[in-house]
């Protein structure tokens, strides 16, 4: 699985840092990045529940 961030819509809340930290990070300007091309098996359940409490649905899987 993949996913990607809409960076025009993300806030920097960091509800998917805090489920899935070993596929999101914010850097210290506050930008969202998914760092890893392909998530790994074992975090696929906590990436997709990141991706659905996105309060600004900024977050998909691809």
């Amino acid at each position: 699985m993949k996913v990607e961030v809409d960076l025009n819509l993300c806030e920097a809340n960091a509800i998917c840092v805090g489920l899935a930290p070993k596929v999101f990070e914010l850097d210290d300007d506050d930008v969202l990045h998914v760092i890893v091309d392909e998530v790994p098996e074992g975090l696929e359940k906590r990436t997709r529940m990141a991706i659905d409490r996105c309060p600004k649905a900024a977050l998909r899987e691809v």
